[in-house]
């Protein structure tokens, strides 16, 4: 894929790439960290090890789709926080 405002690979990045078993060739960057790691149920494949997130297996947010899976997700959890506060 070529590089955009929804995929980015960075090769030169002395940890690329940074999850184990991780297609190199298809490797998204774009969310470095991830946007969902805030969310205690993100979707996504991570480990609670002492109480901490480890992320490692989780390859959500670097498949090319996964900008979209985790705007959508961003989407819903502020539209949740909207309805929340009691607004429209």
């Amino acid at each position: 894929m070529e590089n955009s405002h929804r995929y980015f690979c960075n090769r030169d990045c002395r940890y690329f790439p940074c999850h184990p078993g991780a297609d190199a060739a298809a490797f998204n960057c774009l969310f470095c960290f991830c946007p969902l790691y805030f969310l205690e149920n993100c979707g996504g494949d991570c480990v609670l090890r002492h109480g901490v997130k480890d992320c490692t297996p989780c390859l959500r947010p670097h498949r090319p789709e996964g900008y979209d899976e985790i705007l959508a997700r961003l989407r819903e959890e502020a539209g949740k926080r909207r309805h929340e506060a009691g607004g429209a």
